[in-house]
C-alpha cells in the first residue's frame, strides 16, 4: 500500500474478574451456555498452528477513566493493535452491552487516530453479533472520523437482529431491547434519521437502519441464525412445553410446521433489506445455513470447504466488495438447497456443539464460564467490552 497510513486490528475490551452483567432477561438464559461455546468456535482443522498464530497484546486506555470511560466496575477499557501498512480494520467483539459504551468508543476512536489510524487510506470496520449490531450503529459515525479521501466502509456479521414475531405471539426480542433502550437511555445515542420518525426500540433494530446509512455496508447474515432462532424466534418463554426444544437442537428434526416458520423468518429478513440491497454501494452475503458469526472462524471465513454463494466464499465476496473489483449482492436459495453449509448442532446444552461440516468442539461448560476468547487472544479474566451503544452516566 502507498502512504504512511496503518494496518490495524482492533478489539474493544472491557478487562474484568467476574461477568460483567446477567443475561438473564426475558428467558435469555438458557442459551448463555451454548452462546459461550460459539465464541470459542476460534480453532478448527484449518486454523494455523499455535506457533503461527498472530497474538495481539492488549494495551489499556489509561486516559479513559479520567474521561468517564470506564467498564461496569470501574476498569479502563482496552484494545488489541497491529501495525500494518496503508488500510485500517477494525472489528468489534462484544458480547455484552455496557452503559458507558459511547464513552468508551469516543476514548477508543481519539487514541486510535492518535495512533495513527488517521493516516489510513483504507478503513473497515467490522463487528459480529452484537459487534454486527454495533458496526451498523456505528457506521456513519466512523466514517466522519476520516477525510473524503480515505475508503471507509462498514462490516457487519450476524448484526441483523430482525423485530420478529416469536412462536408463542409475542415479540421476545423486542421485549428485551426495549428494557435496554430505557435502562440505558439509549435513545441520544441512535440515529436521528430513524429516531425523528420512529420510537427509540424500532431504532435499536438494524431493519430500520440500514436503509439510511451513507457509509457503504456489508451486510453478512445467515439466514436462520441459530442465535436468533434459539433467543428471539423460539425461546422457552415463548415455548414452555418444549415443542421447538428438538427443532432448535437439529434443524433436521424440525417438522414441516417449524420449517415453514423459519422460512418466513427468512422472508422478513430478505424484505428487510430489499432497500438497502438496491444501493450499489451496499454488499450483501445471505446464506441459507444456521449459523451465527460467519467471518470469525477460519472454517466458515476462508478454508478449502468454506460456505459458498455461487461458488464463492464469504472473504472472496468481501474482498470483491471492499477492493470495489464488482458488486456483491449474494443472496442463497432457500433452505435445503445449499450443501456448503457449516450449520451449528447443539447436541447437548451442558456438553457439546457440534459443527455438521467440518469441526467439532467438545467442552464442559463448567469450564468456559468466565472466559471470552476474541480473534488474536485467549484470556480466561477478560470479558468482552459493550457493543458501545449507550451512555447513561454523567
Amino acid at each position: 500500500m502507498k502512504g504512511a497510513g496503518v494496518w490495524i486490528w482492533g478489539l474493544l475490551w472491557c478487562v474484568v474478574g467476574v461477568a460483567a452483567l446477567s443475561r438473564s432477561v426475558d428467558g435469555f438464559d438458557d442459551l448463555s451456555a451454548k452462546e459461550s461455546l460459539l465464541s470459542l468456535l476460534e480453532t478448527d482443522d484449518t486454523s494455523p498452528s499455535p506457533a503461527n498464530q498472530l497474538m495481539v497484546p492488549l494495551t489499556l486506555i489509561h486516559g479513559a477513566a479520567a474521561k468517564g470511560a470506564v467498564c461496569l466496575d470501574g476498569t479502563p477499557p482496552g484494545y488489541h493493535l497491529h501495525r500494518g501498512s496503508g488500510s485500517v480494520l477494525l472489528l468489534f467483539q462484544a458480547n455484552q452491552l455496557n452503559f458507558r459504551g459511547q464513552r468508551i468508543w469516543s476514548a477508543a476512536m481519539e487514541e486510535l487516530m492518535a495512533q495513527g489510524m488517521k493516516n489510513a487510506e483504507q478503513a473497515l470496520l467490522s463487528g459480529c453479533s452484537a459487534g454486527g449490531l454495533a458496526s451498523i450503529l456505528h457506521c456513519d459515525e466512523f466514517g466522519d472520523l476520516f477525510p473524503k479521501t480515505t475508503k471507509v466502509k462498514c462490516l457487519s456479521d450476524a448484526g441483523m437482529f430482525l423485530d420478529a414475531i416469536d412462536v408463542g405471539g409475542g415479540r421476545t426480542l423486542r421485549n428485551m431491547f426495549n428494557g435496554v433502550v430505557k435502562l440505558q437511555g439509549v435513545a441520544k445515542n441512535l440515529p436521528n434519521t430513524c429516531t425523528s420518525q420512529m420510537d427509540p426500540t424500532s431504532c435499536f433494530f438494524p431493519q430500520n437502519l440500514v436503509a439510511n446509512i451513507k457509509t457503504p455496508m456489508f451486510l453478512l447474515n445467515a439466514a436462520y441464525d441459530v442465535w436468533q432462532i434459539h433467543q428471539s424466534l423460539a425461546p422457552s418463554t415463548a415455548d414452555p412445553h418444549g415443542y421447538w426444544k428438538d427443532c432448535k437442537e437439529n434443524h433436521a428434526q424440525c417438522n414441516a410446521s417449524q420449517i415453514q416458520f423459519l422460512q418466513d423468518f427468512r422472508d422478513q429478513m430478505l424484505n428487510a433489506i430489499n432497500v438497502f440491497s438496491k444501493s450499489e454501494q451496499n454488499g450483501l452475503f445471505i446464506n441459507s445455513c444456521f449459523a451465527h458469526c460467519q467471518s470469525e472462524k477460519q472454517d466458515t471465513w476462508f478454508a478449502n470447504d468454506s460456505p459458498v454463494i455461487a461458488e464463492k466464499a464469504i472473504a472472496v465476496s468481501v474482498g470483491d466488495w471492499f477492493l470495489d473489483r464488482t458488486t456483491v449482492k449474494a443472496v442463497d436459495c432457500a433452505y435445503p438447497c445449499d450443501k456448503s453449509c457449516h450449520d451449528l448442532v447443539f447436541n447437548d446444552v451442558t456438553s457439546s456443539l457440534e459443527i455438521s461440516q467440518s469441526t467439532r468442539l467438545t467442552s464442559t461448560v463448567l469450564t468456559l464460564l468466565g472466559t471470552s476468547v476474541p480473534l488474536f487472544l485467549t484470556s480466561s479474566n477478560a470479558h468482552h467490552c459493550s457493543n458501545l451503544i449507550s451512555n447513561t452516566l454523567p
